[in-house]
């Protein structure tokens, strides 16, 4: 098996740069330093996944405020922002050894102004024209890209057997900003904050009878604070680690080895369905469950889309000690199986005869959720008892950038219909990964115990 101090560190010049860092080394090894970093680039992350995932929060409501866009249209909107966060996770992934922890995090949440302001500005104007929504709609993906540089940089911070607990929280609290987006959207558009900021729109619900006041814009504006916030931090209480790798050539050597593929195919399992359904869960129940489907008698989705991410996310922070205890594989192995089976149950919950089935729907769901966030930490645990220490973190960013297409991916197939399909072919690769976990990392003389 690999150590993760077989890469050695490399002097890199600057304020920036520790002259040298070995996390193996438990007495020498600087606790406060990685926890600081971690907090940090966790609250970063935060931000970053409420950015992700703010057209989730929006698109649902568009219409009711004056926007005139289809179902598809709206579906497509949803998914965006995934397409762009897969994408931009293939660059950020190659950033951690290049540019540095400190550099990487301040310039990153910096960038996440760009969205946030655009959307501000965009929702108040009903004319804004669909390819503008959907540039926005792809920036916000900024927020998911950068999740393939934040946790690669700070893995190089904690000895591998505290990577499990670390990456657990880090990406667990990280996911839950798109809870915090989802719930704290609705709350903070029903009042004005700043006059200067915009007048009022009108929501109209016409199924419910309901016409108010409302400030979209609040929705972007409202996290610019904390962004500015955590670009200061980053940039006076933050270093880097001299991890070995001077461009993106050299990095390149992880996709020699299989095992890079075969945690791609499990982290696509855990991640891709969490991201996919956490972007569309409210798009779906609007339409099988709200008001498109039973009128006035249909389900308000803002009052249950947040709980899926909620009840991921806790479940990635929470999984990450166990995993330390009993093994990654082993756990991803359950979690992959609980996956697979709340897929076909929740399959069979589309087509409700009446608005009291929404409560088989809901908890099919959850239960997903739930065994997503255990499978994306127990993943997390497996590579970097898998891999040495740079290519454990080139492994993290690049299965993070291919599972971040999970909302693009879910968004389309909803768009085109069939949606039962969806679902099952979520069971038949759940077991595929199953299969994967137990034979090469979780069975007594698996190849790569992990």
């Amino acid at each position: 098996m690999t150590t993760q101090h077989d890469t050695p560190s490399v002097a890199r010049h600057g304020d920036d740069w520790l002259k040298k860092w070995d996390p193996e080394d438990t007495e020498h090894w600087d606790s406060s330093l990685a926890w600081r970093t971690l907090s940090i680039t966790t609250f970063s992350l935060t931000l970053g996944f409420i950015t992700w995932f703010l057209v989730s929060a929006l698109a649902p409501v568009l219409n009711s405020i004056g926007f005139t866009l289809t179902t598809s249209q709206l579906y497509w909107l949803a998914a965006m922002p995934g397409l762009a966060g897969g994408f931009l996770r293939l660059v950020w992934m190659f950033l951690p050894p290049i540019l540095g922890t400190r550099r990487l995090v301040w310039m990153s949440t910096t960038l996440l102004l760009i969205p946030l302001i655009g959307w501000a500005v965009a929702v108040t104007n009903p004319a804004t024209p669909y390819s503008v929504l959907l540039l926005l709609a792809f920036l916000a993906g900024i927020g998911g890209g950068v999740f393939s540089g934040f946790m690669p940089s700070t893995s190089y911070f904690f000895p591998r057997a505290k990577q499990g607990t670390a990456l657990g929280i880090q990406a667990g609290v990280g996911n839950f900003g798109v809870s915090i987006v989802q719930f704290v959207t609705p709350w903070i558009v029903g009042f004005a904050m700043v006059g200067f900021l915009g007048g009022a729109q009108r929501f109209v619900d016409q199924a419910k009878g309901v016409d108010k006041s409302v400030w979209y814009q609040n929705a972007g504006w409202v996290w610019v604070p904390f962004v500015i916030v955590a670009v200061i931090l980053a940039f006076t209480l933050l270093r880097s680690v001299p991890v070995q790798a001077r461009g993106v050539r050299e990095q390149l050597d992880i996709f020699s080895n299989k095992h890079t593929w075969l945690m791609t195919v499990l982290y696509i399992i855990t991640f891709g369905t969490f991201s996919g359904l956490a972007a569309q869960f409210a798009l779906l129940i609007k339409n099988y469950y709200g008001t498109e489907a039973f009128g006035a008698a249909g389900v308000n989705p803002v009052q249950y889309a947040f709980w899926g991410a909620l009840v991921g996310s806790a479940a990635r922070v929470l999984a990450g000690p166990v995993a330390d205890r009993v093994g990654g594989a082993r756990v991803t192995f359950v979690a992959v199986l609980g996956i697979g089976v709340s897929a076909l149950y929740t399959s069979f919950q589309l087509h409700p005869a009446n608005v009291g089935d929404f409560s088989h729907f809901f908890w099919g769901m959850i239960v997903i959720f739930f065994f997503a966030g255990v499978g994306n930490a127990s993943t997390f645990k497996q590579m970097p008892m898998i891999f040495e220490r740079r290519q454990a973190g080139g492994v993290i960013g690049w299965t993070a950038a291919i599972a971040a297409f999970g909302p693009f991916v879910f968004g389309l197939m909803f768009a085109l219909g069939h949606p039962e399909l969806i679902y099952w072919i979520g069971v038949v690769t759940c077991v595929i990964g199953a299969w994967i976990t137990w034979h090469y990392y979780a069975r007594p003389g698996a190849e790569k115990p992990s």
